[in-house]
């Protein structure tokens, strides 16, 4: 893992994102003293603080489960992530919120989907579940931001408990990211539906995939559905200040020139 602290050095990244374990397997082995050894020195030796790195939980958990079972080892893997992030010193855990398999309605899937945050919270100290908004692909929910609102309410800690905006997510999920002004549109609903209080990190991603569509295929800046200026206007918004701007573009060859292109957006270049 301290790996990827080095990588990011790399590409001129000063954030990151990284998996704690296998992203596709339910289950590994207990960290390895020497490897949190290993993690945190590299980042100190770069300089990498907790609030500049949003690792990503597996995606085979499913927090809103409509079955006890099912429900149980989601929550199980839940609990495990977490625990790795306190071993690691991390401070954020980001994962997206679940899916109601068509057997319970939004609304009750939205609930256990917050119970499960409100377990896997009470039996950790220090790290933040960063709610990733969805494309809304088959049934997952928190495509909407009246959802993640609605997660939200029901955490009992509400300052351990935050979102990250997936651009390709948001647009695919029905909003307008096309140009500047409807950018800003976007991003002033958010606030009002949810509270930039609780934004915690954003995934930068052009999107193949049409307005609307709750389908999920990344692309990279510029050459997708969104275009350019959606990316310039949140760069230049001061609402998004301080929190990791991730890419999870298809090109890693050009990773460095995309956080290039995106600093140079900034009316005050970032440090």
């Amino acid at each position: 893992m301290d790996q990827a602290v080095g990588r990011a050095v790399d590409i001129g990244a000063n954030a990151f994102a990284l998996f704690t374990k296998n992203q596709r397997q339910w289950k590994a082995k207990p960290l390895d003293e020497k490897v949190i050894a290993a993690f945190k020195k590299a980042c100190q030796h770069h300089g990498f603080k907790p609030e500049q790195m949003l690792p990503h939980d597996s995606y085979l958990i499913n927090l809103g489960h409509p079955e006890a079972e099912g429900l149980a080892k989601s929550r199980a893997a839940f609990l495990d992530e977490m625990q790795r992030c306190e071993q690691l010193g991390l401070t954020l855990l980001n994962f997206h919120p679940g899916s109601h398999l068509r057997r319970i309605s939004e609304s009750e899937c939205l609930k256990i989907i917050a119970e499960s945050i409100n377990e896997a919270l009470s039996q950790t100290q220090g790290v933040t579940a960063v709610i990733e908004n969805t494309a809304g692909q088959g049934s997952n929910l928190g495509y909407r931001f009246e959802q993640l609102a609605e997660i939200i309410e029901q955490v009992d800690d509400k300052s351990r408990v935050g979102v990250c905006i997936d651009t390709c997510h948001a647009f695919a999920g029905g909003y307008d990211l096309r140009t500047g002004e409807s950018t800003q549109a976007v991003l002033d609903e958010f606030g009002d539906v949810v509270g930039f209080e609780y934004l915690r990190g954003m995934h930068l991603n052009d999107a193949k995939s049409t307005l609307g569509s709750r389908v999920d295929r990344h692309h990279s800046l510029g050459q997708g559905n969104i275009g350019s200026e959606a990316f310039v206007a949140i760069m230049q918004d001061a609402r998004t200040d301080g929190i990791p701007m991730i890419l999870e573009t298809i090109e890693p060859a050009i990773w460095d020139q995309e956080i290039a292109w995106l600093r140079a957006q900034c009316v005050s270049p970032l440090v």
